[in-house]
């Protein structure tokens, strides 16, 4: 049964979504643990919103729970998830300010729980193009329609945090090809993948890292900080959720996901005993 066609992930400064009194939170049980989810309404359409670091920003980006957050929403049937990110810029193009329609991603986690498939059978995800190109389409229509202006792509490097980059690796990560730096995309991203979930993420440059402050010692005003990130992204909510809201609803009712994993996998997978 399908409660909620699509999701919203919240990243930093994004822990609430819909009207309380219209709303219905809910604590998901899965075989990975339990995963808080709230369901309401949103550009016309049931939705489903879960907010990754938690409501008190009390999760660290290397211990969350990122397989029982994607089974809790595949068990509402939820075919496409829309996430938000806190980015930094890593690229001179990719400013301060930047909406950013990711497209790829760089990898340079470690030790995170990243595939469901580590029992029973063994799948190999297809993944040259990890985010759904159809979604990343429909996405770059609505935003268009809307009036924003956006990237309508980007190369992310995803870091392990919680600390973030030092000059070398921001220099380093630019000169790799990347725009931006994250620490949550991985293994978000292909976990739902895994499910059939397609993915399309919107991110929101928060500063220009390390690698693009001046090595002389002066005080860059938009140097990478805890503080600066919550208070840009404050700033930014309401265009952040008004780009949320015009992608659900640019939605076609019909839309149907990729099938990446054979259905009986996954259903393998949905069906195991929850703790």
């Amino acid at each position: 049964m399908t409660e909620a066609s699509v999701a919203i992930i919240g990243g930093s400064g994004l822990y609430s979504l819909f009207d309380p009194a219209s709303s219905e939170k809910r604590r998901i049980s899965t075989p990975y643990g339990a995963a808080e989810v709230t369901l309401g309404e949103l550009g016309g359409r049931r939705a489903a919103f879960l907010t990754r670091h938690g409501v008190d920003h009390s999760v660290p980006p290397h211990l969350i729970n990122y397989r029982a957050n994607i089974w809790a929403l595949a068990s509402l049937g939820v075919k496409v998830i829309l996430s938000s990110s806190a980015v930094g810029g890593v690229s001179a193009d990719y400013p301060p300010g930047t909406l950013v329609l990711t497209d790829q991603f760089i990898d340079r986690t470690s030790g995170r729980a990243d595939t469901f498939f580590d029992q029973g059978s063994v799948q190999h995800l297809a993944a040259a193009d990890p985010f759904a190109p159809a979604m990343h389409e429909i996405a770059t229509k609505a935003l268009t329609d809307a009036g924003e202006n956006f990237a309508s792509s980007g190369t992310v490097v995803v870091i392990q945090g919680p600390r973030f980059s030092t000059r070398a690796e921001s220099l380093w990560f630019g000169a790799a090809g990347a725009h931006t730096v994250n620490m949550t995309m991985y293994p978000e991203v292909p976990l739902a993948s895994e499910l059939n979930i397609d993915t399309v993420n919107l991110s929101f440059v928060t500063d220009s890292d390390a690698g693009l402050t001046p090595a002389s010692g002066t005080v860059d005003p938009d140097a990478v900080s805890h503080e600066l990130v919550l208070k840009r992204l404050a700033e930014a909510q309401p265009r952040i959720v008004a780009a949320i809201e015009a992608i659900v609803r640019a939605m076609p009712d019909d839309y149907a996901p990729q099938e990446l994993i054979p259905a009986d996998a996954v259903a393998d997978v949905l069906a195991r005993p929850t703790i």
